[in-house]
């Protein structure tokens, strides 16, 4: 297929879609799938790793919240480091044994690392959930940050990713799966349920917790899936139902083009990382007619949809040219853009739908190039797009940077990254909970690695088969090890 011998090509839709259909008549998916993609995307995966392997903190496997901006570690991006380290593996970046004690390092400090309800910055955790941001050093809370769910959840999936993966009779492997067991199974959901049958957002040890639970359409699918799936501290299956009974004010679209929203688009990438929702559905899925994989493929599309649109008249929008999520930005203040007021921000959620949803013309490749399992035909042209247009400026040592927005080109200070006349400004982070997806969804579509490894998880059946879920891979019967190798569960 000539059509990919060339990653600086640009291809439309419609070419990338023929030569993928045309992959899949022939060897396996997961073959054809690896083979369509162009050589950039094994230098984007790599790259993508190395931020975990080489930014990490090798004595107890915390990972930065942002670099090369000295900074705090974030639990969420610790989880996607657990991830990627398996498929760091399997690529061939590293061997087993060197991920395995990356792995060690990383489950021992999470397990011993101090727990409990003292003000201040005394402990890591309380309750078996961690603090948002961790001290890169001493593992202890950052700051007076929040005790996140689903800070914690992120964390945890990769844990159990690892749990899975590392299924030898190595000593080694063997204290991977008790640890993982050990840090999943404290974790007390129903404490959680501030207001039940929902879980809160978070808790402050000085204030208490956080007045907002876990509703609407978002992230929180694995947050309930992983509390639904405990065997120790489970929430009740009317946890679910309550969560999807307030999903109504988020649907958009119509018939085949009908979709739970939410305007920045990690909410549609984040729980597919671990979870395989292609062909299952819950009780409210099923009532619509499509499941929660098809939802984001038309949420990636309708990304797509919005930049061509492009209300604000933001420069490099365009078909091959989309992307809006939680990402960094150039500055807190609003100044005159072809005749409008523009608020522009620094790091926020950006979604699409104009001002009301902060978009500030700021694009974010990781928006793209993690929706690479939902829509290939059109995610592969951006990347390449982007990475062509603007990869003098974005595109690095780790992949993409997090950020870059070709309509601000002020001459003013900015708050981070740089100005480049005549191009607008440009990010000089990574942040690790963007790269994170950027390598596990690429993985998810060549090798349904991450999905594959994680549908053999007995949590992962449990938590989805408690909220409902039937059809596709759950008909399957559970292969799993004996509950013995895979928790301590008492």
């Amino acid at each position: 297929m000539t059509v990919f011998s060339k990653p600086r090509v640009l291809h439309t839709a419609a070419s990338v879609a023929f030569a993928v259909s045309a992959l899949f008549a022939g060897a396996g998916v997961a073959q054809a799938r690896d083979a369509a993609l162009p050589p950039m995307f094994d230098d984007l995966q790599r790259r993508t790793f190395d931020f975990f392997w080489e930014t990490a903190n090798p004595a107890n496997g915390l990972v930065p919240d942002r670099h090369p901006t000295p900074s705090f570690s974030s639990v969420a991006a610790v989880g996607f480091g657990l991830t990627a380290y398996p498929i760091g593996v399997e690529r061939g970046y590293v061997t087993r044994q060197q991920a395995r004690e990356r792995v060690l390092a990383t489950l021992r400090f999470f397990r011993n690392a101090p727990q409990g309800d003292a003000k201040g910055t005394s402990t890591s955790g309380y309750k078996g959930f961690f603090y948002h941001f961790l001290d890169m050093k001493t593992g202890l809370r950052y700051d007076k940050v929040e005790l996140s769910t689903v800070d914690t959840a992120l964390f945890l999936a990769g844990a159990l990713f690892c749990q899975s993966y590392f299924d030898g009779d190595d000593p080694a492997e063997k204290e991977i799966r008790k640890l993982a067991a050990e840090i999943y199974e404290r974790v007390d959901w129903t404490w959680a349920q501030a207001r039940k049958p929902s879980i809160a957002l978070g808790w402050h040890p000085e204030s208490g917790f956080i007045p907002y639970d876990w509703k609407g359409y978002n992230e929180a699918m694995l947050v309930y899936v992983l509390a639904l799936g405990s065997p120790t501290h489970p929430v009740q299956p009317e946890a679910w139902k309550a969560w999807t009974s307030t999903y109504g004010d988020s649907l958009e679209g119509k018939g085949d083009q009908e979709y739970l929203a939410y305007p920045s688009l990690f909410i549609h990438q984040y729980s597919h990382v671990w979870i395989d929702f292609r062909g299952i559905r819950d009780e409210y899925m099923g009532k619509r007619g499509y499941d929660y994989f098809e939802n984001s493929r038309r949420a990636t599309y309708a990304q797509q949809a919005y930049a061509i649109a492009n209300p604000l008249r933001c420069k490099g929008y365009g078909a091959n040219v989309w992307g809006i999520t939680a990402s960094d930005g150039p500055v807190d203040k609003t100044l005159d853009y072809g005749g409008i007021k523009l608020p522009f921000r620094t790091y926020t959620a950006r979604g699409i739908g104009g001002l009301k949803h902060y978009d500030d013309c700021t694009l974010a490749p990781t928006a793209a190039a993690s929706s690479l399992p939902f829509a290939p035909e059109i995610v592969v042209p951006a990347v390449l797009e982007m990475k062509q247009r603007y990869g003098e400026w974005i595109y690095g040592r780790y992949g993409f940077l997090d950020a870059f927005n070709p309509s601000f080109d002020y001459d003013i200070p900015v708050s981070q990254g740089r100005t480049i006349k005549g191009k607008g400004w440009v990010d000089n982070d990574y942040l690790g909970i963007d790269q994170g997806p950027i390598l596990a969804m690429t993985e998810n579509y060549r090798s349904d690695f991450v999905w594959r490894v994680m549908r053999g998880h007995p949590v992962i059946r449990r938590g989805l088969e408690r909220a409902g879920f039937t059809g596709g891979w759950l008909r399957q019967p559970e292969k799993v090890k004996p509950a013995a190798e895979m928790a301590p569960a008492q």
